[in-house]
């Protein structure tokens, strides 16, 4: 068949001249010279040091660095064999879910008055942000400063108020003392994901509030139907940041505590530099690391399955 208007045959009109392999290749590494920054910064930073922790911790390493020698899963055997390694794991699962959980039930609310007009709003909003911008290690250790049971002002003020009849060591107790740590977790944890909550809030247009007000929802209804599923990408990154930081979270833990008394307030971290630096065991340690690195990958993965499997029901 001819085309009417060229002449020429059907096939040979529709068929264009193909790229060669060459160009084809070109062309798919072309955006490489922008991306390489990026990717060597990302092998630099993430894959470089995930790639050393696996080696350390199938090596025989001495206390003062000096590879030994292959140990393969020698490490891991005798970090598996640690009479202290499942509470520490269960310690710090209970602890990285109290902390998150707690921190986001109250950002929301605290979100939501950073997000209301009244006089003063940008003085608290500065003031919220102070605890975030100062150091943990400063915040810890004033609030072990005021946990102190002969000159603290936590004693002074409850023995005041006689809420208790003598002073208490708050922090010699391990259930006392997770929960005071826990609450200081909380304190510096507060004003990034409040501010995250604030930025998603700001993004939810008006227009959809004045229609809710238009069929009659209130307050509450249109909080649980309109302003939370709207939340729910920020709700994600804070509580992701959230889980990744307190897992990690050390220095608030060896400030305080120390881990003690015994192991009894360790969580995986302080675990971990406890094997490297009491033990001498630099391998276990890295096997150590390896198992927390994992336990945090499982509990983020674990949550965007949650968060997906909520979207996929609505």
């Amino acid at each position: 068949m001819r085309d009417p208007k060229t002449g020429e045959r059907g096939a040979a009109a529709s068929t264009a001249p193909r790229p060669s392999l060459l160009r084809r290749t070109g062309r798919a590494l072309a955006p490489l010279p922008w991306l390489a920054p990026s990717l060597a910064l990302i092998a630099t930073v993430v894959l470089w040091p995930v790639i050393e922790m696996v080696r350390t911790s199938l090596q025989k390493i001495s206390s003062s660095g000096v590879t030994l020698g292959y140990r393969g899963g020698g490490n891991y055997t005798d970090l598996f064999g640690e009479d202290d390694l499942v509470p520490v794991v269960l310690r710090t699962l209970l602890w990285v879910a109290g902390v998150v959980v707690i921190t986001m039930v109250l950002s929301l609310a605290l979100g939501q008055l950073l997000n209301a007009r009244f006089p003063g709003r940008r003085v608290v909003r500065w003031a919220v942000i102070v605890p975030w911008a100062a150091s943990v290690l400063m915040t810890a250790l004033i609030w072990k400063w005021m946990l102190d049971n002969y000159s603290g002002l936590v004693n002074r003020v409850l023995l005041d108020l006689h809420v208790i009849d003598e002073p208490v060591n708050w922090l010699a107790h391990p259930g006392q003392a997770m929960l005071w740590m826990m609450w200081v977790a909380v304190f510096v944890s507060l004003p990034f994901t409040s501010f995250v909550i604030l930025a998603g809030l700001q993004t939810i247009p008006a227009d959809v509030y004045e229609a809710a007000r238009v069929d009659g929802a209130g307050s509450v209804r249109t909080y649980f139907a309109i302003t939370l599923p709207l939340l729910r990408p920020a709700v994600l990154i804070a509580s992701i940041i959230n889980v990744i930081n307190v897992f990690n979270s050390f220095p608030i833990i060896w400030a305080m505590t120390g881990g003690g008394p015994g192991s009894k307030t360790d969580t995986t971290t302080t675990f971990m530099y406890k094997l490297a630096f009491y033990d001498q065991n630099v391998g276990e340690s890295g096997a150590m690391a390896v198992v927390n690195f994992a336990l945090i990958l499982v509990m983020v993965l674990l949550y965007l399955r949650a968060a997906r499997w909520r979207e996929e029901v609505r």
